[in-house]
C-alpha cells in the first residue's frame, strides 16, 4: 500500500505543491511497521486517488516550536494536550481530478475515525495552510466540524502560507451528525460496529440501535 499512497503524494505533495521531494518524507518506510501510525488509501475502480495518515504520538513538544498564536479565547490548549487523547490527522490528499468528490474525503474520514476510536482516542488534531487553493479548510470546518484553536507561520512542510490549527471532538461530531442522519453521517459509520455508536452513545439520553448504511462504493484502506 506505501507505493499506492505515494503514487497520490507526489502528484499532490511534490509535483503539484513542492511541500516535500523526498519519498521517505512523504512516507516513512518505518510508518508500516509502526503502531503509532496508519495510513488509508481511498480507491475508486481499483485506482489510488485518495491518501490521509493517522499519527497517534503527534510531536506536541515540536508543536509548541512553531510559535503559536491562540486563537480561541476559552481554551489551554496545553492543558488540553495533556488531558485528552488526541491523535494527529494530516497527510489528506486527493488526486486533482477527483476532488469535487466529497466522498472520498468522507470515506477516508471514515475509515480513519474509525481507527481512531477502536484505540479509544477522543479528539483529532491538524493543520490547514491559510488560502492554500485546495486546503480542506472548507470540509474540515463545514462538513466535519473542526473548530480553528491557533495559527503559527513555520512548520514541517515547505509552504509559506500560514498555518491554522484546528481540533475536533470526536463525539461531538457524532452526536450532530447522527441527528441530521445525513449521507455525511452514513458515509462515517457505514463499516462501524454497534460497540462504536454505543460508546459515543453513552451518557446520552438514548442510545438507540442505529440502522445499518451501504457501504460506500469508494473503498479505504490501511496502508
Amino acid at each position: 500500500c506505501r507505493q499506492e499512497a505515494l503514487s497520490v503524494m507526489r502528484v499532490i505533495y511534490r509535483d503539484e505543491k513542492n511541500w516535500v521531494q523526498d519519498d521517505e518524507k512523504l512516507i516513512a518506510t518505518a510508518d508500516l511497521q509502526s503502531d503509532i501510525v496508519s495510513w488509508f488509501v481511498a480507491r475508486s475502480g481499483g485506482k489510488p486517488v485518495g491518501v490521509l495518515r493517522v499519527l497517534y504520538a503527534p510531536p506536541l513538544d515540536l508543536y509548541k516550536t512553531y510559535g503559536f498564536k491562540m486563537v480561541a479565547k476559552n481554551i489551554d490548549l496545553d492543558a488540553f494536550i495533556r488531558n485528552n487523547k488526541i491523535a494527529e490527522i494530516g497527510r489528506f490528499a486527493i488526486l486533482p481530478e477527483f476532488r469535487k468528490n466529497v466522498r472520498i474525503a468522507a470515506t477516508l474520514m471514515s475509515a480513519a475515525s474509525r481507527d481512531t476510536l477502536e484505540r479509544g482516542f477522543t479528539h483529532y488534531i491538524t493543520d490547514v495552510f491559510e488560502g492554500e487553493q485546495h486546503s480542506p479548510y472548507d470540509f474540515h470546518s463545514r462538513v466535519m466540524g473542526f473548530q480553528v484553536v491557533a495559527t503559527h507561520e513555520t512548520g514541517e512542510l515547505n509552504c509559506k502560507c500560514r498555518r491554522i490549527t484546528m481540533l475536533l471532538d470526536l463525539k461531538q461530531t457524532y452526536l450532530r451528525l447522527r441527528l441530521s442522519n445525513n449521507w455525511v453521517f452514513r458515509t462515517l459509520t457505514s463499516d462501524w460496529d454497534q460497540r462504536l455508536h454505543d460508546r459515543l452513545m453513552a451518557g446520552t439520553q438514548t442510545s438507540s440501535t442505529t440502522p445499518a448504511v451501504p457501504t460506500p462504493t469508494i473503498a479505504a484502506a490501511r496502508a
